[in-house]
């Protein structure tokens, strides 16, 4: 799952640094996934808040379980406590965070940039960015549209360029192909009469 969307209003302020994953243990201890560059440090730059800015949370991390951080939100003190809280994303203010290296991005700064191969062909815009454990994919297309999963890496994303709004892809062979679903009435041995 991405990062869900922000408004335009919201996106240059607040910066999402991890996602409850769920409850660890049955004293209020929490799993999170976490988006920054060190994982521990989803705790490090202050009270984070919900995606609406409605709720703030007080975290302290604990230790890493695997690749999650477990941390425990003051407050939360029971297995059901922490359960609630699963699926909720953690934002902090822009300032708070050391701005982003050379060739280094925060992933709000990728969505809405429009998106282009090589040769000028447009391919629509960064709609989120996925993490699903192997590295970061740009979910790229038209919000009324099929979309298509890019790996974020140098070789196939050589340009991102923020001030004019856009990236370009150099995809390999069969990246941008679209994906068909076999009919099973053109399967072989499917629909054919037997001699």
């Amino acid at each position: 799952m991405g990062l869900p969307n922000m408004s335009p209003d919201d996106s240059p302020n607040r910066i999402c640094v991890g996602r409850i994953a769920g409850a660890h243990g049955v004293q209020g201890l929490i799993k999170v996934n976490s988006y920054t560059e060190e994982p521990m440090d989803v705790a490090a730059y202050g009270p984070v808040t919900d995606e609406d800015g409605d709720r703030m949370f007080e975290l302290e991390a604990k230790r890493m379980a695997k690749t999650q951080v477990l941390v425990r939100i003051k407050g939360v003190m029971d297995r059901n406590a922490a359960e609630a809280l699963r699926g909720t994303y953690l934002y902090v203010s822009r300032d708070v965070l050391p701005p982003p290296a050379d060739d280094e991005f925060y992933w709000e700064d990728l969505v809405d940039l429009a998106a282009e191969t090589i040769d000028g062909k447009s391919l629509g815009s960064v709609l989120s960015v996925q993490e699903f454990g192997a590295g970061e994919m740009l979910e790229i297309g038209k919000r009324s549209g099929g979309t298509t999963l890019v790996p974020f890496t140098r070789d196939i994303v050589p340009r991102v360029d923020l001030e004019a709004g856009k990236l370009v892809v150099d995809p390999p062979p069969g990246l941008l192909e679209p994906v068909t679903k076999n009919d099973p009435e053109q399967e072989p041995g499917k629909g054919e009469s037997v001699q």
